[in-house]
């Protein structure tokens, strides 16, 4: 048995159950639901754990993070972030795991119904794919608190909506539905909430029949548009097409269309 699979099979977490039973896709469910399903330190250093045994298994394509049908994630913890001085804060080990997970190369997807707030709404940015029930609410409430988004949320929610409904939602502190949130941009599709994982674990298992070296490179490609400008970005891409155009796998996608056939990936 591949060791990484290993790990994750003997491995007890606290915070998070984990669904291997997918082909090709881990399933991440949050598992606080006293605490609303907060992101608390221990739950982020759970989830990057189980990022980096799935970056290491082959056979995981994709990942999927849900909560349940009326949470999502509320927010950080806030008991654990009351504990912490200005000191405290700039010791805080949070940034790491949020870098973590922000650097995961393969497809992150999240299934999201009711509240995905602060931190929640944080974690649906960093994945790659968001699908929602249509009784989502998304917000970054951290205004009320006398703070401010901390896990990226003030960049990459301009990044995202725009900058006006991002201050709006930053200033006020006030929620957007579903139909908001995919007409902004923040979701991609919106489905009744006893849909919602299955339709979320579909999409992720459709990416996961697809070229893994193609879609590793096309996740990366496509975060440059966040950070660089457009003539930079097409560099970044064109390199990406030249390397793929010596793999195997394009190979065997020209091969099979030709042939009126279904491709077998490898991954090489």
């Amino acid at each position: 048995m591949d060791k990484s699979k290993t790990m994750m099979q003997t491995h007890t977490y606290e915070t998070i159950k984990i669904d291997n039973s997918k082909s090709g896709v881990i399933v991440v469910l949050l598992n606080r639901h006293k605490a609303h399903n907060a992101l608390s330190n221990k739950c982020l250093s759970e989830i990057t754990e189980l990022l980096f045994i799935a970056e290491q298994d082959a056979e995981i394509k994709a990942v999927v993070i849900s909560g349940n049908e009326r949470v999502f994630a509320a927010g950080a913890d806030l008991k654990e972030m009351s504990e912490l001085d200005l000191v405290g804060v700039l010791k805080d080990v949070r940034p790491g795991y949020w870098k973590k997970i922000a650097s995961f190369n393969k497809p992150i997807l999240v299934a999201v119904n009711g509240l995905a707030l602060g931190a929640g709404c944080e974690l649906v940015m960093h994945a790659d794919i968001a699908i929602c029930g249509n009784n989502a609410q998304f917000g970054q409430p951290e205004i009320n608190f006398g703070i401010i988004p901390g896990a990226g949320g003030t960049q990459r929610l301009v990044r995202t909506v725009g900058k006006s409904l991002a201050m709006k939602m930053i200033l006020t502190g006030e929620f957007i539905s579903s139909n908001e949130a995919l007409a902004s941009g923040l979701v991609s599709e919106i489905t009744i909430p006893e849909m919602t994982l299955e339709r979320t674990i579909e999409i992720a298992q459709i990416i996961a029949t697809k070229p893994p070296l193609a879609v590793q490179q096309a996740k990366e490609v496509i975060l440059k548009a966040y950070e660089t400008n457009l003539e930079s970005g097409l560099q970044y891409e064109r390199k990406a097409f030249v390397v793929l155009s010596g793999t195997k796998d394009r190979d065997e996608g020209i091969r099979a269309f030709i042939e009126k056939r279904k491709p077998e990936f490898k991954g090489q």
